[in-house]
């Protein structure tokens, strides 16, 4: 295995020069960087990484902090997200650090643990509230990070975001021109701000139609929530004929729900979710849901990292990407994906 020592001989340039190249250094001439990396890149030749670290007074860790009970990790679409968050990261040399704390105290300690002991150089801030105490921890700490998905904060802060206002007032509007009145909204917790923005764009197409927008109801963004929330919609006469979900998850219960009392979902009800998870093409009928594109989200909340890390001022501090729409059998539609 090639050595920094022979690296350097090879090149006719000092250990010293070669490392700093390597790492990045400012006082080494671009024409020296780029040259010592085609040599290191020939001949495989990679620094070692606890070395580099404490040459750089830094950790080359990012750290991301899921808020959920320890030992109880199930969202299909952040496993996604990681998988490319990790390889952007790993291109970078930088690994990524996952944590889990309860929302509350517990996960303040770990952010505070994570400032204190300097155990990572940037943190990505996942499932945003409205008032979110970890924006302004790590703002007041002058810690890098960046958010997947908004909150209400007035200081400015880099995030990536769907529209999921945009996404929600859409199919909302799609299943009113094909003749619903009655459409419920089963929404998430609405201290999430996500959660806030769905339910707005249900909202809007509802009064914008002149249709009654108080069918909606509140609960945890589980299948067993989903499914006692729309259970206890669909008692009476003047039940919905639509449920607008907040998350497949949520619609896989809703799903369950309405087939328990008797109704044939994509004929007696529609149904629609958010995530476009694995398990949304094989619920019965297959259900109709809205994505992110998640490489796209994934590799921009990475970027905006480095951005702030390298000290580059960027113009655009949060960036909103459309909605894919996924129309398939649990809306009474030809299925499309």
């Amino acid at each position: 295995m090639t050595s920094l020592r022979s690296l350097a001989s090879d090149l006719g340039l000092s250990i010293t020069t070669v490392s700093r190249a390597l790492d990045d250094y400012g006082d080494v001439a671009k024409d020296t960087r780029d040259r010592v990396r085609r040599a290191a890149d020939a001949v495989g030749y990679r620094p070692h990484s606890a070395a580099r670290r404490l040459r750089k007074g830094a950790s080359e860790t990012i750290a991301l902090v899921m808020p959920t009970e320890p030992g109880r990790f199930y969202e299909p679409v952040f496993v996604e997200l990681l998988a490319v968050i990790g390889e952007r990261l790993a291109a970078r040399h930088f690994d990524l650090m996952l944590l889990a704390a309860r929302p509350g105290h517990e996960e303040q300690a770990v952010y505070r643990r994570i400032v204190k002991d300097r155990r990572a150089d940037a943190c990505i801030i996942v499932r945003t509230r409205r008032q979110d105490e970890r924006v302004a921890l790590l703002q007041e700490a002058g810690v890098p990070f960046v958010c997947h998905g908004r909150t209400e904060t007035r200081t400015p802060y880099a995030f990536v975001d769907g529209d999921g206002e945009a996404g929600f007032r859409e199919i909302t509007g799609r299943l009113i021109v094909l003749g619903h009145r009655r459409i419920a909204h089963l929404a998430a917790p609405d201290h999430f701000t996500f959660a806030e923005l769905r339910a707005r764009g249900w909202h809007m197409a509802m009064r914008s139609a002149g249709l009654p927008d108080d069918l909606k109801r509140v609960c945890p963004a589980t299948e067993d929530a989903g499914e006692t929330a729309a259970a206890a919609l669909l008692v009476g006469p003047e039940r919905p004929t639509a449920l607008i979900c907040a998350t497949d998850r949520m619609a896989i219960g809703a799903v369950r729900a309405a087939q328990a009392a008797g109704l044939v979902v994509g004929r007696d009800i529609a149904v629609t979710g958010h995530d476009n998870i694995h398990a949304a093409r094989f619920t019965h009928p297959a259900l109709t849901t809205m994505e992110l594109d998640v490489k796209s989200v994934g590799e921009s909340l990475v970027d905006k990292l480095f951005d702030d890390l390298d000290g580059k001022e960027s113009a655009q501090k949060g960036m909103i990407f459309p909605l894919r729409q996924i129309l398939r059998a649990s809306t009474g539609e030809d299925e499309v994906n």
